[in-house]
């Protein structure tokens, strides 16, 4: 399979382009409000600014979803908010997500900052919270100009989920975590930074599913469902 991965590799795109033109175009999250209309539940492709394909056109940086245990109630908005953060304050809470987080640790790693507290326990004291205040809106600042597409996928939360195998074999398919590096990250990418050897070696802000091997299947139930959103 290995030596078909560009091929895939070109599919999903060619399926993502197709998915660009169905919902009319990314977004980025500093211009979205929970009012929009958003689907209960889906999967998110975040690309970013200067990190682009081998041949052309930008690449996918991360992929996400949501509410994959069963009796899990996370929205497709609310995952999503939980990676914007807070408008008023300008800030977020990393400890409500992993995106957020590592994009701290990279911000650290890169900038040298001293933040001991960032990604310790699941919850935090308002002095500390005040004390990482800067750190999360320089996070909010990254994230908010991402541009992202998301896919509606309305299955039942559990371990059947189409999203979750979406998510799973997009992520093992785009990441170069111990492969010959295919659409690699950028020089510059601040991810490089980051203190997560799976973030660094696969060029995604993703860590779960970056060191395993893809079902190319998935491919047809992503290309089936943009294909039922074009006849809607």
């Amino acid at each position: 399979m290995s030596d078909r991965r560009r091929e895939h590799l070109i599919k999903f795109y060619s399926i993502l382009d197709e998915l660009e033109q169905r919902i009319v175009g990314p977004r980025t999250l500093g211009d979205c409000r929970g009012h929009m209309n958003w689907p209960a539940r889906g999967i998110y492709f975040f690309r970013e600014a200067g990190e682009n394909r081998s041949d052309t056109g930008p690449r996918v940086v991360r992929v996400g979803t949501h509410a994959l245990k069963a009796g899990g109630s996370t929205t497709l908005w609310g995952r999503l908010s939980a990676h914007r953060g807070h408008l008023r304050s300008g800030g977020g809470n990393h400890r409500g997500s992993i995106f957020r987080l590592i994009v701290g640790t990279a911000l650290i790693g890169r900038d040298g900052h001293e933040f001991p507290t960032w990604g310790e326990g699941n919850s935090a004291a308002k002095d500390i919270r005040a004390a990482e205040l800067g750190l999360e809106r320089a996070v909010s600042e990254i994230i908010r100009t991402m541009p992202f597409m998301w896919l509606s996928i309305g299955d039942e939360p559990g371990p059947g989920s189409m999203r979750g195998n979406i998510e799973r074999n997009a992520i093992a398919l785009l990441s170069n975590f111990n492969k010959a590096p295919l659409d690699p990250a950028s020089a510059h990418w601040l991810g490089r930074h980051c203190d997560r050897d799976r973030v660094r070696l696969s060029g995604l802000w993703n860590q779960n599913h970056v060191d395993q091997s893809y079902d190319p299947a998935f491919l047809e139930d992503m290309e089936r469902i943009v294909i039922q959103l074009a006849n809607a």
